[in-house]
Parts: structure tokens; sequence; C-alpha cells
């Protein structure tokens, strides 16, 4: 028998499991990479590429066709009998946002973690300008764009991709200090709460609803320690409770608008009413394109927050479910390229973005068919909006990136690996 630990000394860790718990895998759901050949990467990444860019082109052509179908009322309405016009501009964002994609995908991984803090900083600038009643545009009581004469800008929407970036560049820099929650408060914390605090200032509980819960999710794959996430997770329950019930318009939302529509059908339940009827009238094969009756004056935002149930109703529960379908893809392929992605950076980045775009997705499919309240989101790259579009575009751009760099590291490493091959031979 050695002899016996004093007591209250601490105690004392064998190296092997001390550096076993140093360097034990941190990431959730995204897997650490494998060591892949260039060959195996390539392939990898192909497919990768060709689900994202598939069940992207194909959500973003039905979202052209269903502006023009349930934009052409309103628009012949409020713009001079041009029936077009809603089609005509998301056209035009579309050709702007594959511009953006594009960009986005050449541009290196790496140049995000230098991006990142600059436009967030430009981005906050943005929405206070927005929020300030002189400068920017109102409209259902929200206070969240700017006028520029032939375009309108959303800053929150660029606050999305930004604060992505920001975050993961922070968690990446800070990973080994995850444990410490001074590391994870500074400077995220600061942040989040100023980027959060300028969304409400504009009345957008939904797109900070997003932004914040974005953080959450990249919060959890980082493999921040699961109280840290609840402390947090409660005080941010805390928080929406708190605007919840201190707006009375919110809090109408709640408990008329969602809990019991009917009891105000023509006002606080109308636009949930309206949207069920439209989905429930498609049947199983719809009514037809372009044959909807809700768009006709009965759906508030038909062709905007609204857009899917006069896709239910048009193209019926099989077409709609086509589209939950190219969901479910473009999801599952950004989650496959943060599962190959070859650096902590470069899957926090992934995650985070397809964490934004499948989040945003639940909750307007959500508040549509009333299993969400009503926030006010757009439906990604379906609804109309030309800032929503273009970002979310060069969100998709981004992730093309990040498989093309995973392509790239792999190639570096074979190459790499001969070059050491061929020097020990010689040796």
């Amino acid at each position: 028998m050695g002899e016996r630990q004093a007591a209250g000394a601490p105690k004392r860790v064998p190296p092997a499991r001390r550096a076993a718990a140093t360097d034990r895998p941190r990431l959730r759901v995204v897997r650490p990479p494998a060591r892949r050949s260039a060959k195996d990467a390539a392939r990898l990444a192909r497919v990768d590429l060709i689900l994202l860019a598939a069940s992207s082109a194909f959500l973003t052509a039905t979202g052209l066709v269903m502006v023009l179908s349930a934009g052409s009322v309103s628009a012949a309405q409020g713009y001079g009998g041009n029936s077009f016009w809603y089609f005509e501009r998301q056209v035009v964002y579309a050709v702007v946002g594959i511009a953006a994609a594009a960009a986005a995908y050449r541009l290196p991984t790496r140049e995000w973690r230098r991006l990142g803090t600059p436009l967030l900083a430009i981005t906050a600038l943005l929405m206070l300008i927005a929020a300030h009643p002189s400068s920017g545009t109102s409209l259902y009581g929200a206070s969240r764009w700017i006028d520029l004469g032939p375009v309108t800008l959303q800053p929150s929407e660029f606050a999305k991709l930004a604060l992505v970036a920001f975050t993961a560049t922070v968690l990446a820099n800070k990973w080994d200090k995850l444990d410490d929650p001074a590391h994870l408060l500074l400077p995220l914390g600061p942040v989040v709460a100023i980027i959060a605090g300028l969304g409400i200032l504009q009345r957008d509980l939904g797109t900070t609803l997003i932004i914040c819960a974005s953080v959450f999710v990249m919060l959890f794959v980082a493999g921040v320690r699961l109280r840290y996430l609840a402390i947090t997770g409660a005080a941010g329950l805390a928080g929406v409770s708190f605007l919840v019930f201190g707006e009375a318009y919110r809090k109408a939302r709640l408990f008329e608008a969602w809990l019991d529509p009917w009891a105000d059908p023509q006002r606080t339940g109308y636009q949930l009413i309206q949207g069920l009827i439209a989905i429930g009238s498609g049947g199983w094969f719809g009514t037809g394109l372009g044959t909807s009756r809700a768009k006709w004056d009965f759906l508030p935002n038909a062709h905007s927050d609204f857009i899917f149930a006069v896709i239910g109703e048009e193209l019926g529960l099989l077409g709609a479910f086509v589209v939950l379908i190219a969901f479910g893809v473009l999801i599952y392929a950004g989650i496959r390229i943060a599962v190959h992605a070859t650096g902590t950076f470069e899957r926090l980045l992934a995650a985070g973005v397809i964490g934004w775009i499948g989040l945003q997705a639940i909750v307007n499919l959500g508040a549509v068919t009333g299993l969400l309240p009503i926030t006010g989101v757009p439906l990604p790259l379906v609804s109309f909006g030309g800032t929503a579009l273009v970002v979310t575009l060069a969100g998709v751009g981004v992730l093309a990136g990040i498989a093309r760099s995973s392509v790239k590291a792999a190639g570096t490493r074979t190459a790499a690996g001969r070059r050491a091959s061929a020097r020990k031979a010689s040796s």
C-alpha cells in the first residue's frame, strides 16, 4: 500500500486521462473530420453540391412561379394594373442572389473569419437607421426597412449571415476555453444582445428569435456544456415571455390569433383562418396553378409570409409535400457539408448557416399551418422579398464554398503526404 492522499488535497488525475479529457471531441451532431483522400473528398463534395444546388434551385424556381401566381391580384391592384410587378422584382432579386451565391462560393472560407466582425458592425448600423422613424420605412407596425428608391433594404436579413460568421469566428478562436462561462459571454453575449435589441427596436420579434436561435444551435453544436445552454435557454424564454406579455398585439397573436383564432375570426384570427381554408380547399391535387381564391383579397400577405397556403391550395397536398421534401433535402445537404468540412470554423459556419435557414423554414411553415404563432418571417427562397432571397442564396453559396474548401484541403493533405513519402523513400 502506498501513502494515502492527504485529506483535502486535490485528486491526482493520470496524465493519459487528463490528455483524453482535454482532447475529447467537443462537437455534437457534427462529428470531427475524418482524414480522407482527395478522391473521396471530391466524391462526397460532388454529392453534397448536387443535393444543395438541386434543392435550392427547385425552391427558388418554385418561389418565382408562386410569387407570380399568389401576388398577381395584389400587384395589379397596387401597381397600376401590372400583375407581374412582384414577379419582375423577384426575378431581379433572384439574379442578384445567384450572383451573390457565386461570389460566396468563390470566396475562400477563411475570409469569413475576417469579414464577420466588420460585416456585423455595418449591419448593426443599418438596423439602427432602419429602426429610426425619420430614416426607416414602417409596415404593419414594424420599422425594419430602408427605402433606397428603386429597392428596399432589410438590414436584419444581413444580420443572420453576419452573426453566424461572427459566432463561428468567436467559438473557433476560443475553442479551448468553451468550458469557461466568461469566455463564452465575452464578446459573444453583448454582441448578440445588441443585435437582438436592435431587432426588438424594429418591432421584429420573429427575425430576432431566428437570429438568437441560430446562435443557440451553434453553441449546442460546438459542445458547450448543457447546463450553460439550459441557463441561456431559460433566460431567453423569460425575455421572450416579457416581450410577448408586455405588448398587447403580441399577446393577442399568442392567445387569440394562434391558440383560439375562431374567438375573433374577423380580426386577430383572420389571417390564420384564411390560410387554413386555403390549404384545406386544395385537397390532394390542388385547384390548379393560378386558380387560388385566397389571393383575391381574402388571405393577407399571400405572396410573402403565407405563400405556402397558396401552394397548398393550388398544388394540393402532394405539391406542398414536394416543397417540404425539397426543404428536407436542402437541410440534409447542409448537415452533410458541415459533417464533411475539414476545419472547426468551417464546420461551425456550415452548421450556423443551415441552422438559420432550417429554423426559419420551420417557423414559417409552423405559422401558416397553425402549429406555431404567426411571427412574420418569410419562407426561405420561396416568399417574396428581395433582401431575404439575396441573403439566403448567399448563405447557400457559403455552404457550397465550404464543400469546395473541403476538397482543396484534402488535396493539400494528400500532396503533402506524397512529398513526405517521397522524401522518406529517397533517404
